[in-house]
């Protein structure tokens, strides 16, 4: 069908592919207690008609489930995750093998999921002292260096209902906007001590078009010993991430 400038077939049809991956999204950062199809009625601001098409398919073809009334992720997500997870590892391997030799510090590949950060793949020093991430888990977005990135660039409605989800309380969910604010100015997501006395985490954002940003590259390691070297390191992640961004 040819593509439509006044909001005809075309618009209708890039609408139902992003709902389609909202609800993929949203399923996925509920967790094991799943979301109701009123809940999404209202993070999207559709009918419940509407989306009850969307999710039957989706449960059709094993990309959700329904459970107690609520919708969980199906056995297909796997098959997804999987590939984008090989793929990615192939295509940035180089890229963190070339920083963690340089820095001596761990290098990591994380994907934006839901409302979870996913290590993709990691490279570690040869120290004995060294951060070692948890790899194809779901973890939380915040305080994450990497999480940082993808609140930064985060569609500005998307961010809105993050917020709700996970830092109701106001004064906390103005500093989690301010540290937002200065991680899209800078381009450099950073944790100093956030998740642990003597840790820290570096995030650059992999641009690739026009698209959100949904990849990062990260660097962790002891505060001891990264903390007099963040701005050569978080420059040096720049320019590797500005190589594969597109």
């Amino acid at each position: 069908m040819p593509p439509s400038s006044n909001g005809g077939p075309a618009s209708a049809e890039h609408r139902t592919v992003g709902r389609v991956m909202t609800i993929l999204e949203l399923v996925v950062a509920s967790g094991m207690n799943g979301i109701r199809l009123s809940d999404l009625s209202t993070a999207l601001a559709a009918p419940k008609s509407s989306l009850h098409a969307l999710t039957k398919g989706l449960v059709a073809t094993g990309y959700l489930r329904e459970s107690d009334g609520a919708y969980v992720v199906g056995p297909a997500i796997s098959s997804l995750i999987t590939t984008e997870s090989l793929s990615a590892q192939f295509a940035y391997r180089h890229i963190l093998t070339d920083l963690a030799g340089r820095w001596n510090e761990t290098a990591m590949l994380s994907t934006l999921v839901g409302d979870s950060v996913v290590y993709l793949d990691s490279v570690e020093p040869d120290t004995l002292i060294r951060a070692i991430p948890t790899l194809n888990r779901r973890l939380v977005l915040w305080p994450r260096s990497s999480g940082k990135v993808f609140l930064a660039f985060m569609d500005p409605k998307r961010f809105d209902g993050y917020l709700r989800r996970h830092h109701q309380e106001p004064s906390e969910a103005d500093y989690v906007k301010a540290e937002v604010a200065r991680t899209r100015e800078t381009l450099v997501g950073v944790n100093i001590g956030q998740s642990g006395a003597d840790h820290i985490g570096l995030a650059v954002p992999v641009f690739v078009g026009q698209s959100p940003v949904t990849m990062s590259i990260a660097m962790a390691g002891p505060r001891s010993r990264m903390e007099a070297r963040m701005d050569e390191i978080a420059a040096d992640m720049l320019a590797a991430a500005k190589t594969i961004s597109g």
